[in-house]
């Protein structure tokens, strides 16, 4: 009633995203039908899941064959990317990943914010098997023994700017 009122603000934090997601998985499903590939999927999702949790990050959504994490470094998200392509590899499952760091919005046990874009959209661009990273990661984990190649400065759609990504080997 009287006083001021006080803006709500989201809750923000800093967290390396990753996401994955399998390469040709509808071509893959198609080959194999659908409960097969469901139980593929099933099985896909346990490892990834057990390699997040092995390198101490945090599964937020899945969707399909995909999924998004959070890590609270980057090293660990990268190692997590390749070990869950590793993992992976014995069921004849390949996959594609990027990562971003920068300030995430905590929204319930979801997330969201530029970031979460920029992590997505750097995924999209990698090949298969590939780890793609955003300059911001490359540069954070100076040190770190991690070796990068340039994959080129690209437009990610809806996110201004041009970004360089590296693909981490």
């Amino acid at each position: 009633m009287t006083g001021y009122r006080t803006s709500h603000r989201p809750e923000r934090a800093l967290a390396t995203v990753l996401f994955t997601d399998i390469v040709a998985s509808t071509e893959k499903a198609a080959e194999l039908g659908d409960k097969t590939w469901r139980d593929l999927l099933d099985r896909h999702n346990v490892v990834v899941r057990a390699e997040v949790e092995r390198f101490r990050g945090r599964v937020i959504d899945t969707q399909g064959d995909g999924f998004l994490m959070t890590f609270d470094g980057p090293a660990r998200a990268i190692s997590a990317a390749h070990s869950i392509g590793e993992a992976l590899n014995p069921l004849g499952v390949v996959v594609r990943a990027g990562l971003h760091t920068g300030e995430i919005e905590m929204v319930g046990d979801n997330i969201a914010g530029l970031a979460v874009h920029i992590g997505a959209r750097i995924g999209s661009l990698a090949n298969p098997g590939e780890v793609l990273v955003s300059r911001t990661v490359k540069d954070l984990v100076a040190g770190s023994g991690i070796e990068f190649e340039d994959r080129g400065t690209h437009a990610l759609k809806g996110i201004p700017d041009e970004w360089q990504v590296y693909a981490a080997i």
